[in-house]
């Protein structure tokens, strides 16, 4: 089924328990997964960095069978701290993977928040995938992870170009 038969809209705290139930059944079939992903999401929305509108569910017949997830991530630049927004978590349902869903979501949410001013996403994922919506690893732009993850799986792009021309620093997860 093509993928404008689906309807993207913000979630709804109605949907929590079904997101929680989604995310964890998506990501049991993901290549890389910790098995946390559905609690992650349950400490993001308690999060000062929770931004509702930047939840994105995709709906089909009633069910969920996307999320997409932006909220607030600080970066401890040398000039002080700097706000980005990092991309966590992006899952679709196995019965809908490799028909664009991902893609529309991540498109979806990117331009979202480039509407409401914002310049600059942050992710952890894998660099084929993200590569073609302009993520680039983020020692590209200056900033180092302290988590231990390889640098060439945490990735960023910017919304507005030029938005990190001269950042030094680093981000933890």
């Amino acid at each position: 089924m093509p993928t404008d038969a689906i309807t993207l809209r913000p979630e709804r705290p109605s949907d929590h328990a079904e997101i929680h139930a989604f995310v964890k059944t998506a990501f049991e079939t993901a290549k890389v997964s910790s098995g946390t992903e559905q609690d992650f999401v349950e400490t993001l929305r308690a999060s000062p960095g929770w931004l509702p509108d930047l939840a994105l569910v995709a709906v089909e017949g009633g069910r969920i069978v996307g999320y997409v997830v932006l909220t607030r991530k600080t970066i401890d630049a040398t000039s002080g701290p700097r706000e980005v927004l990092l991309l966590a978590p992006l899952a679709v349902a196995l019965d809908h993977r490799g028909r664009g869903l991902g893609a529309r979501l991540t498109r979806t949410v990117l331009e979202a928040a480039r509407a409401k001013g914002f310049d600059a996403v942050l992710l952890v994922g894998d660099p084929a995938y993200y590569g073609r919506f302009g993520f680039r690893t983020s020692t590209d732009f200056g900033i180092a992870n302290t988590a231990g993850t390889p640098d060439i799986y945490v990735l960023m792009t910017e919304l507005v170009p030029g938005a990190l021309a001269g950042l030094t620093g680093t981000v933890d997860f």
